[in-house]
């Protein structure tokens, strides 16, 4: 098999992929089930790894600051797509909410 010299020089077989290079999106999203504002429903964004890899994707996806609510993103259905295409893992309300938990993110209203 040869060696293929790609891009910063580091060595590259085909079929193999390059673990360094990899990163794992673990950002979830819920279906759009919940009305909201405007007449649309939403859907919730969250990470099962770390608040900082959820703030950098809700950036990527163009979504404001002002969408973070505690432990997640609130956005519309319009947005529900492009976040799977970016990356998100679409699962139902149920499974994103015990995946929160079980990380440890999750982050309740006090009363």
């Amino acid at each position: 098999m040869t060696s293929v010299r790609r891009g910063g020089g580091a060595w590259w077989r085909p079929g193999r992929v390059a673990l360094l290079s990899l990163r794992l999106v673990t950002v979830l999203i819920d279906p759009p089930n919940w009305p909201g504002p405007r007449g649309l429903m939403w859907s919730h964004l969250v990470s099962d790894s770390s608040l900082s890899e959820l703030h950098d994707f809700a950036l990527r996806l163009g979504v404001p600051e002002r969408a973070f609510d505690r432990d997640h993103y609130d956005v519309p259905e319009t947005v529900h797509a492009r976040a799977v295409s970016l990356g998100a893992q679409a699962v139902g309300s149920r499974e994103l909410l015990q995946r929160l938990v079980a990380a440890g993110l999750r982050r309740r209203k006090r009363r």
